[in-house]
């Protein structure tokens, strides 16, 4: 089948949690019952492969999710959540017996802690992706990589398979929570054609001797397209022709939850729409800049017509 006839665009796979967001928590928590106040909470979607559909289908992609949730309310709560914001949940899975996922995060400026149950997630692996929906995208992007440890094992076969039938395909590593940076990513980073780290990411992965740059030069060697996020700094590339460079746009920022996960739609947007670097670039850090405007993940997601105002 031709790519360009496929029935979805984008087949994103990996993680699906509520996110509970908190504003203005007091500097130390403190534990003997002691009940202390925050300035406002937000119940969201959470997990960075289900805020990148939401912000991919917000964007126009025909978009469809994979992932595991719980038979309970915070499950319920992420299928309806994304179907409401247009996105195909059909392939994903329910498990009868392990709760789905929670995530607490704690917003300070544009720093932010993270706490999270893991739940069901980690029992995602590849032969739950159905074949079908894999072979009707014309691009399969996945994200956290290191919570999904039968996922990562299974991963670079299921890119090689993409590859096979003509799929393009995509990573957010996200963090190591062990630090250790290890498994079969290298692998898997040979079969990926665009990657996506933060600055600490590409650091810890390429090299933090190296240097930044040098760090993303050696994750290009792979044989991937090293696809940086540098938060208010923009973002770079090392492409064919060397680095390509953007800054982010000035915004009124309420929180940074999410924003490499619409930084990443946006690229893919215009990867898929054929545009150059530079421009996929400019649209991502549009994308993920205007997210911040609003406290989690997918509310202040721009249309591509909003993003293409300001790029």
């Amino acid at each position: 089948m031709n790519p360009s006839n496929r029935r979805f665009d984008l087949l994103v796979i990996g993680d699906a949690n509520p996110d509970v967001v908190l504003h203005g928590v007091p500097p130390g928590l403190a534990y003997g019952q002691v009940e202390q106040l925050v300035d406002d909470g937000k119940l969201t979607i959470g997990g960075s492969a289900a805020i990148l559909a939401c912000g991919a289908a917000r964007l126009g992609l025909r978009t469809a999710f994979v992932g595991v949730v719980g038979d309970d309310s915070a499950g319920r709560f992420m299928l309806d959540q994304l179907g409401q914001r247009g996105v195909d949940t059909g392939g994903c899975i329910v498990d009868k017996v392990l709760p789905t996922g929670l995530t607490v995060i704690l917003v300070d400026g544009e720093d932010r802690a993270i706490l999270t149950s893991l739940g069901c997630m980690p029992t995602l692996a590849g032969d739950m992706v159905d074949r079908e929906l894999l072979h009707a995208a014309r691009h399969v992007h996945t994200s956290s990589f290191f919570l999904l440890p039968k996922f990562a094992a299974d991963l670079a076969g299921l890119f090689d398979e993409a590859h096979a039938t003509g799929l393009g395909t995509s990573l957010d590593s996200q963090g190591d929570p062990a630090g250790r940076w290890d498994g079969p990513l290298r692998q898997v980073l040979r079969a990926t054609d665009v990657f996506f780290p933060n600055a600490n990411e590409a650091l810890n992965i390429g090299g933090p001797k190296l240097g930044l740059e040098g760090a993303v030069q050696a994750i290009a060697g792979i044989g991937t397209l090293p696809v940086v996020k540098c938060g208010a700094d923009g973002a770079m590339a090392c492409g064919a022709n060397g680095f390509v460079r953007v800054l982010a746009p000035t915004v009124d920022m309420v929180d940074t939850v999410g924003a490499g996960d619409s930084f990443a739609a946006g690229f893919l947007y215009g990867r898929l729409n054929d545009f150059d670097l530079e421009r996929c670039l400019k649209l991502a850090v549009t994308c993920g800049s205007l997210s911040t405007q609003a406290a989690g993940g997918t509310s202040a997601q721009p249309t591509l017509a909003e993003a293409l105002a300001i790029l």
